[in-house]
């Protein structure tokens, strides 16, 4: 198999990291904080891309699937990194800053 090619196991692995991120990320900032609203977009946004994503797949639109799984966990990622979730020490599943 060709590592550069869109299979429909390696979108059903993509999907399932993604998922299993989105189940793992906590909300850090406190319920007043203007933070706190930032990290619900983020992880609306994440959750909106990857329901694309299953969206895409599920009409064997692989490209479209791989380009929404990427932005969800993108977003997820993001928020680590800016301190709106919190993931643990959980370096697998998501890009921890040092």
């Amino acid at each position: 198999m060709q590592k550069d090619v869109i299979t429909k196991e390696r979108l059903t692995d993509y999907l399932d990291k993604t998922k299993r991120a989105l189940k793992k990320v906590k909300i850090t900032p406190p319920d007043r904080s203007h933070a706190k609203k930032i990290a619900q977009d983020f992880l609306n946004m994440a959750t909106s891309y990857h329901s694309d994503a299953k969206h895409f797949f599920e009409k064997g639109e692989y490209v479209d699937a791989f380009a929404c799984v990427n932005y969800a966990h993108g977003w997820l990622d993001a928020g680590v990194r800016f301190g709106l979730f919190d993931v643990g020490s959980d370096d697998v599943l998501f890009t921890l800053a040092e």
